[in-house]
């Protein structure tokens, strides 16, 4: 079987010449949560926008054995889908069935399956009654849910998250854990927050200065607390 993703001596650097990534070599398997961790800056956010062909770098990537590059994106995009930072950027529709259905609609499905696959996602995140509600108005949580929304209509094979913690209360980010835990896509997940990552990552990739610095369970690599002291992360309170 095809992994997931694949690099392959994948490079980055911004305009202006900064390096952001350097000869990165990784894979992860189909079916697989894993979290990627580092500090600010680490990045994380730029490797996550390499992989569905958001930025183009030096070396190769392949979304389920397809080579990352211009004429392959329509169908790379129909495989992984991802999850910004700041949800809002993934809602910009005048209702929350409208942006839910947005993806689903431009794979051209008809309007019977549309409607299905929205209320079939919505329900799975927990916003079947708000469908008809303007995404500005919902909650931090709820706009975080909706977000993850808009990608599951589309049913990908794999989804990646930037910070999909970020600004939520102990309770809404209890929530995004056990719906994450309930997903059988592969999951990829930036995150700063080390409790987060060790409540629902398999594996944990380490990453610093745009080098992966160590690749492994989580709970081998988020227990050796020189190496988390080292480049700035917490030990995790389940490893303490």
């Amino acid at each position: 079987m095809e992994k997931a993703i694949a690099l392959k001596n994948f490079s980055y650097q911004y305009p202006d010449g900064t390096k952001a990534l350097s000869n990165i070599n990784l894979s992860v398997e189909h079916h697989r949560r894993v979290a990627l961790i580092g500090p600010n800056g680490a990045g994380k956010s730029t490797l996550l926008l390499a992989v569905p062909g958001f930025i183009k770098g030096d070396g190769q990537i392949f979304v389920d054995g397809i080579h990352v590059r211009k004429k392959n994106l329509k169908k790379i995009r129909s495989i992984i889908a991802s999850c910004f930072e700041n949800p809002e950027d993934q809602l910009f529709m005048p209702t929350l069935f409208d942006d839910v259905a947005f993806g689903p609609l431009n794979l051209g499905l008809s309007p019977e399956q549309v409607k299905k696959r929205v209320e079939d996602t919505l329900k799975k995140v927990g916003l079947s009654n708000m469908a008809d509600k303007a995404p500005h108005h919902l909650s931090a949580g709820q706009k975080r849910a909706a977000a993850i929304a808009t990608v599951l209509s589309m049913e990908p094979k794999i989804i990646t998250l930037d910070e999909p913690d970020g600004n939520l209360d102990p309770r809404n980010r209890k929530n995004l854990t056990n719906l994450l835990m309930e997903l059988t896509q592969t999951l990829i997940i930036a995150t700063c927050n080390m409790d987060f990552a060790a409540e629902i990552a398999q594996r944990a990739i380490l990453v610093d200065k745009g080098q992966i610095i160590a690749d492994d369970d989580t709970e081998k690599i988020m227990k050796n607390s020189s190496l988390m002291n080292e480049h700035g992360l917490e030990v995790p309170k389940k490893f303490i």
